[in-house]
């Protein structure tokens, strides 16, 4: 299958190439385009304002390192990190000397040096992370340790930058001296007096309640103050920003109300605005020559020594552009680093995924359909949401899914997370528990794991004999399907539930959310290690969870003959142990009409197989209610589908083979649902009646990936039994085919 990645860490370059192509390099070339674009007396505002956003954004940065998971690392990540900065800062002192003797004559000796080590040798954390993320490496043994390594590589990558700006100030050794020492006081002054206060209000910010606004203002607050601090002893007003960010309690609510509040309008507005200054300073036309160029090949294969270690980002603009705001780098040598962050940023992806390929075994398990042989076996199922809407209603399913004591079952609750460039999703990755693919959030006490989705299956399952296990899935969308089949796998899961690709509205209609989520659906449907069910889900038992003495459901089963209507069946039995629940089956016959041409084409021993599963349901629940309904033509199947089909939860087969020219809407359409839970799944279906479409695991099929990703072209179904009828009044003749 073709894989689609859109690295953020990609997408940063984009602006910042946008910034290039602005300045002297390109458009800026043009007088008459800088006077009347970036006229002078606005490049003061636009410098200011991005100083701001990056104000906050180093803010963030800090948000993201977690010091207490650092210390928690290991003798190993912690020399790793001494490596993987010591080495390239070594590097790059030797490269600003071969720098300094051609197109850096007259720099500073002693900052040019710091600086050109900090530059070669910063790892930029957050692009890592989406980077492993995206690769699926981050909760391998390799992706860990690089993150652990990086997050001790930032701390001491900004220290260094600290020593550099205060050695390339105008002064004396002696006053770079007092900068450092002021710095060092300066830490000390928020590690002993600004981190209980932040302390005091992460304790007065509990789960489940808003975080007052006077909390998050006075924080933004002590950003500004922590930044004119530092820029007044002479380092960076950076710095303190991102210190304040360090001390920032991690725990609770606190620090993901803080990025929720800021990181929009960072990363939306003022971001841009500092690749655009960015921009506007480099000039690519310096760099002439094959002496330039020579040097440009030098840095970058200095730079890249450790594809992972030395992965590049805003944070290296930052201090580039430090750099040459201190008059430590000139122009020449400021396009040539800019060229080599933007390149490294470029290359790390596909080098990565060429060298590192890892053979996963699939784990060989035997339960991978909800109809066995041994009835009391134990059912594992993934149950898979995005949102904390679909909550309730799946507890609700996990509630009547539960069979009897003895026969137990244990569901994994996967959150799906678009990883995206929003610092969010990197306090997800660090909040999530790495002892499995994917993170695992397995808390010891709900209050720690300040995760509202983990709390409430945590409380479902303390009142229910049903053994559940959250966990979170953080990826990109193009290649999430790829976890939840790897987690199906790994955890040896008979059945997975996947949301419909629709949510309900206020008036009882289906909205798409995306087409992307219907093709994460018919991904997993082609390659399911198991049983699939889509879930459309339209309230069942309410907004609310429904306790177990309190649940009063009617589940209806469509059947109409095959695998998938089999397992629908078996299911809808399992359900119907529940003392609360009662199943109402419904078998279509199919009889001939008079005009119809076509015939249906079925297995001797499908017919067998139904009739099979339909009577064993049947002795084993005398309860349920089962009748026969013989349908001539679609508009009679409909109507009785209409008739019948007043409940809480109806279960059908997704290849339901006659039933082929029952939607006369192509619009309406989902072939992942197939015709009749397409039709179930439509407008023209008024009940507010919930629908799991049930696909039946086929060891002996060999489906092919779908390459679609347009929603015009629909999946071709396939199967045993197939009918195509050539109008929808016309009904399909039976022939029964013995098995040879």
């Amino acid at each position: 299958m073709k894989k689609i990645y859109d690295l953020p860490n990609i997408n940063k370059g984009c602006f910042e190439q946008g910034g290039i192509l602005l300045g002297p390099s390109a458009l800026g070339r043009s007088k008459a385009f800088l006077d009347n674009v970036f006229p002078t007396q606005s490049l003061t505002v636009l410098d200011t304002l991005a100083n701001i956003g990056l104000l906050f954004f180093l803010f963030l940065v800090g948000l993201e390192l977690d010091l207490r998971a650092i210390g928690r690392t290991g003798k190993r990540a912690l020399a790793i990190a001494l490596a993987g900065i010591s080495l390239p800062f070594a590097l790059g002192v030797g490269t600003s000397v071969v720098l300094r003797s051609t197109v850096a004559k007259g720099a500073r000796q002693g900052p040019f040096l710091v600086f050109m080590g900090v530059a070669l040798s910063i790892t930029a954390f957050p692009v890592l992370a989406r980077i492993l993320a995206e690769l699926k490496l981050l909760t391998t043994n390799i992706g860990q340790i690089a993150m652990s390594a990086a997050a001790i590589n930032d701390v001491a990558a900004w220290i260094l930058l600290a020593l550099a700006i205060a050695l390339s100030g105008s002064g004396s050794a002696l006053i770079s001296l007092w900068v450092l020492l002021c710095g060092l006081a300066f830490v000390g002054g928020v590690a002993i007096f600004v981190r209980p206060i932040l302390d005091w209000m992460v304790r007065h910010s509990p789960q489940g309640e808003p975080v007052k606004e006077m909390y998050i203002c006075a924080t933004l607050t002590t950003v500004l103050a922590a930044g004119f601090v530092t820029d007044t002893i002479g380092i960076h007003a950076l710095f303190g920003a991102f210190v304040v960010g360090i001390f920032v309690p991690k725990e609770g609510p606190f620090a993901g109300v803080l990025i929720e509040k800021i990181e929009d309008m960072i990363t939306g507005l003022f971001l841009p605005l500092y690749f655009v200054s960015s921009g506007l300073k480099t000039n690519v036309a310096t760099i002439s020559g094959a002496q330039s160029w020579g040097l440009l090949v030098l840095v970058i294969t200095t730079a890249c020594l450790g594809f992972l270690m030395n992965t590049k980002g805003l944070v290296e603009l930052i201090v580039l552009n430090i750099g040459k705001d201190r008059k430590v780098l000139n122009d020449e040598t400021f396009a040539i680093l800019v060229l080599m962050a933007l390149f490294t940023t470029f290359i790390t992806t596909p080098i990565v995924m060429a060298i590192y390929k890892p053979a996963r075994r699939p784990t060989p398990y035997k339960h991978r359909t909800i109809e066995r042989v041994e009835a009391d076996s134990e059912l594992r199922v993934l149950a898979c949401f995005y949102s904390s809407h679909s909550i309730p209603t799946l507890i609700n399913i996990m509630e009547s899914s539960r069979g009897t004591c003895r026969r137990g079952v244990i569901v994994y609750a996967m959150h799906l997370v678009e990883l995206s460039e929003r610092s969010s999703a990197i306090s997800m990755v660090h909040r999530a528990r790495r002892n499995g693919l994917p993170f695992w959030n397995r808390s010891t006490a709900p209050s720690e794991q300040g995760d509202h989705v983990v709390v409430a299956f945590e409380a479902y399952q303390q009142l229910s004999h049903v053994s559940i296990r959250p966990m979170t899935a953080i990826s990109d969308l193009h290649t999430i399907h790829e976890d939840i089949l790897e987690s199906a796998q790994q955890k040896r899961v008979a059945f997975i539930i996947l949301p419909f690709h629709k949510i309900l509205q206020v008036d009882g209609s289906l909205q798409s959310l995306n087409h992307i989520y219907q093709q994460i659906n018919r991904r997993i449907l082609s390659q399911a290690p198991c049983s699939v069910g889509i879930l459309v889900d339209r309230g069942l038992g309410g907004t609310a969870q429904v306790s177990a003495s309190s649940v009063s459901y009617t589940i209806i089963v469509f059947f109409f003959g095959g695998a998938d209507d089999r397992e629908a069946l078996v299911y809808g039995a399992r359900m119907a142990e529940h003392p609360g629940i009662s199943l109402r089956l419904v078998r279509f016959l199919l009889s001939a009409g008079p005009d119809s041409s076509s015939t249906i084409t079925i297995h001797e021993g499908e017919l067998s197989a139904d009739e099979a599963a339909i009577s064993k349901v049947r002795e084993s629940n005398t309860e349920v209610q089962f009748q026969e309904r013989e349908a001539r033509t679609s508009s009679e199947i409909i109507s009785v589908i209409k008739e019948v089909g007043k409940g809480n939860l109806l279960l059908v087969g997704r290849r339901s083979p006659p039933m082929t020219t029952l939607i006369e809407k192509p619009s309406d359409v989902c072939s992942e649902l197939g015709p009749v839970g397409s039709y179930l799944a439509s407008s023209d279906f008024t009940y507010a009646t919930s629908v799991m479409v049930i696909q039946q695991y086929n060891p002996h099929s060999h489906p092919t990936p779908i390459q679609s990703e347009e929603p015009e072209n629909q999946e071709q179904m396939t199967c045993s039994i197939l009918v195509d009828a050539p109008s929808t009044q016309q009904a399909a003749k039976a022939t029964v085919m013995p098995v040879d």
